[in-house]
């Protein structure tokens, strides 16, 4: 998917959402005194803080290429997507985890359960609805790659940050009921205690997920492996190509990869006809993949043909 393609629904919508769902659990949370309603209020407002700032990252990653940074700004969405997953944390997980022990030391009666189980049912509708969304719009881009498996290899952080959030919403919207209602039932303000402890802990474990998906990517990750296949499969249909002596990708963001590969020629080419042909070659490659944004082609011999000198490596 290109940079221009790359939409910001997803992220608009579970704002929307997230909005109108901490509000009202944190009127909730006030008349009925339940820390794991507290802890669903917090998430949300945490939800909402986070959907802001991977809006700032898609839109800093949308600047063009500059003197400072001549690769573009691409990989700024990654960065934001990091600081998410951190909040998310933070900000939501392991404030659960604190408000619920403290409610197990010393539990609270709840009271008037049934608003708390009417705004929770009504936010778990809520909340599903976005996660649907967000599934589709997953499907759309993954194409027929496996779902987890996508999840594991896609570039577009943004998207599988809104998913991780709202996923850890809807279960963690589950363990708030269940909390609620045996609390209720048995009278034991303890069990609500245990609820905003599992729904911190779902927290923490979505925003480690994230943490290590997107760290790779902040690093500098390869490019998906079509597109390395794609350059070897163009260079084997071009005879004045001999081999490809070595290809770097690099995921410069999403839709944004940078190309570098050293190729042998023919020995009969002139210096003119080898600039021809890597243009040819350059212009293959961004038509078959238009996220190819950046491709360095350089011209070579292969290594058991050099002069050796101190450091020389083969060729990969």
């Amino acid at each position: 998917m290109s940079k221009e393609e790359h939409s910001t629904a997803h992220i608009l919508q579970s704002l929307a959402v997230n909005v109108i769902i901490a509000a009202t659990k944190a009127v909730a949370a006030f008349f009925t005194h339940s820390g794991a309603m507290l802890a669903e209020a917090l998430h949300s407002f945490s939800d909402c803080g986070n959907q802001i700032l991977l809006l700032i990252g898609v839109h800093q990653a949308r600047k063009p290429p500059d003197k400072s940074h001549p690769l573009g700004y691409g990989r700024a969405i990654y960065f934001w997507s990091f600081l998410v997953a951190l909040m998310l944390f933070l900000g939501g997980g392991v404030f659960s985890v604190y408000e619920g022990i403290h409610k197990i030391r010393e539990p609270e009666q709840v009271e008037r359960v049934w608003l708390g189980l009417i705004i929770l049912g009504i936010s778990m509708v809520l909340e599903g609805s976005a996660c649907l969304s967000n599934i589709k719009e997953m499907n759309k881009r993954r194409g027929k790659v496996p779902f987890f498996r996508y999840m594991k290899e896609t570039k577009d952080s943004d998207l599988i940050v809104v998913f991780g959030e709202n996923a850890a919403a809807v279960l963690g919207l589950f363990f708030a009921i269940m909390a609620l209602v045996l609390s209720w039932q048995t009278g034991d303000g303890r069990w609500d205690g245990i609820g905003s402890v599992l729904i911190g802990l779902v927290l923490v474990g979505v925003a480690i997920f994230l943490a290590k998906e997107v760290s790779s990517l902040l690093i500098g990750e390869s490019a998906d492996p079509e597109i390395d296949a794609e350059v070897r499969r163009i260079a084997d249909e071009m005879p004045e190509l001999e081999r490809v002596l070595n290809l770097v990708t690099v995921q410069q963001g999403p839709g944004e990869v940078m190309v570098s590969v050293k190729v042998s020629f023919s020995d009969s080419m002139v210096i003119e006809d080898v600039c021809l042909t890597i243009n040819r070659f350059e212009a293959k490659l961004r038509k078959n993949c238009p996220e190819v944004k950046w491709c360095f082609v350089e011209p070579d011999i292969p290594f058991s043909q050099r002069v050796p000198e101190v450091g020389d490596q083969a060729d990969p």
